[in-house]
């Protein structure tokens, strides 16, 4: 039975892709993070391990024994927008990863980035892993440390040999989702909490199609390609319409904020978190994201890894079972 070793494995992607890998027969590794209490995984045929992503040590004796190593931890918080723990887990907890899986002779590394990492387009072109990057016009940390460790990865492919792919997922929705992260939107809309919606859009794409993509990873794809994991390109007007429908939610939002009143909200919320100390719920680079159309096209996965599209209606479905069923509604 072939071992898997798995980084950040509870978060919302991670619980998918534990129970993707169960489902396929592999034996699973988990190292969690020590401070935290993996309940998404309470009952899974799995070994925990407890460690620091961070930690030269940790990874590299944790991991010994495996034949695959996924990396999906990353600090994915968009506040603070700079100077937070971004670079030292994103990037250093990378090249930790790096030493690791080539000291230990590991067979294959599959390396989680984000498809911000490359360039957005619009609908008649969206972008591709050709397309270069323009998230830096954002100044957020957690986008640039997550494109800085995609770069050492595919530096170490070709200096180091390095026997990595990388899949880079769009804005995912799906069960497990305990935070919650994307989950918010969804819940937003459940409780009629969603007064208006931003201008823009983005690459909408079901959590478990990209476990999936991934675990195929595993034995598909080439390695040194990057694949960019994603599903449909929609506004968030339309996403939240479809979302809606599938909910049986009749008032679903329909105004849309003009964008210069959006950013200037954005602009005053990120002034009083600075004084407050407190996250706030809409940032100024969150805004500026949220107003551009963050398209991109994941036929390159679709052909190479197989991977499966889902539409966004059963994503929500899913979702909005697992947060019933968990008493989040």
């Amino acid at each position: 039975m072939n071992r898997v070793f798995v980084t950040g494995p509870d978060g919302l992607l991670g619980s998918n892709l534990i129970r993707e890998l169960v489902a396929r027969n592999y034996e699973v590794v988990a190292m969690i993070q020590r401070s935290r209490n993996p309940v998404t995984l309470n009952g899974l045929p799995i070994k925990k391990v407890y460690g620091d992503i961070t930690s030269l040590q940790d990874v590299e004796e944790l991991s010994r024994g495996c034949d695959y190593f996924i990396h999906v931890a990353a600090l994915t918080d968009l506040w603070p927008s700079r100077k937070g723990m971004h670079y030292p887990i994103n990037v250093e907890g990378t090249k930790c990863v790096i030493h690791a899986v080539i000291k230990n002779k590991i067979k294959r590394l599959i390396h989680v980035g984000s498809a911000s990492s490359f360039g957005f387009g619009p609908l008649d072109n969206p972008g591709n892993e050709a397309t270069s990057y323009k998230s830096y016009k954002y100044r957020l940390d957690y986008l640039e440390s997550k494109r800085e460790a995609q770069l050492l990865v595919q530096e170490a492919v070709k200096q180091d040999g390095l026997p990595a792919i990388i899949v880079c997922p769009t804005f995912m929705i799906g069960p497990y989702d305990l935070k919650p992260s994307s989950g918010a939107l969804v819940l937003a809309l459940a409780k009629g909490k969603l007064p208006a919606l931003p201008g823009g859009g983005k690459n909408w794409v079901a959590v478990k199609d990209v476990a999936i993509a991934i675990c195929n990873s595993l034995n598909m794809g080439t390695i040194g390609e990057s694949y960019i994991l994603g599903g449909e390109n929609l506004s968030y007007k339309d996403a939240v319409q479809r979302m809606g429908k599938a909910l049986g939610i009749r008032n679903y939002p329909k105004f849309i904020m003009p964008d210069i009143l959006l950013k200037t909200i954005g602009a005053f919320s990120s002034a009083f978190a600075g004084l407050t100390k407190r996250p706030p719920k809409l940032s100024y680079p969150m805004a500026r994201v949220a107003c551009d159309h963050h398209y991109f096209s994941p036929q390159k996965a679709v052909k190479e890894l197989n991977m499966p599209q889902t539409k966004l209606e059963t994503a929500t479905l899913e979702l909005y079972a697992w947060f019933k069923e968990n008493n989040y509604l």
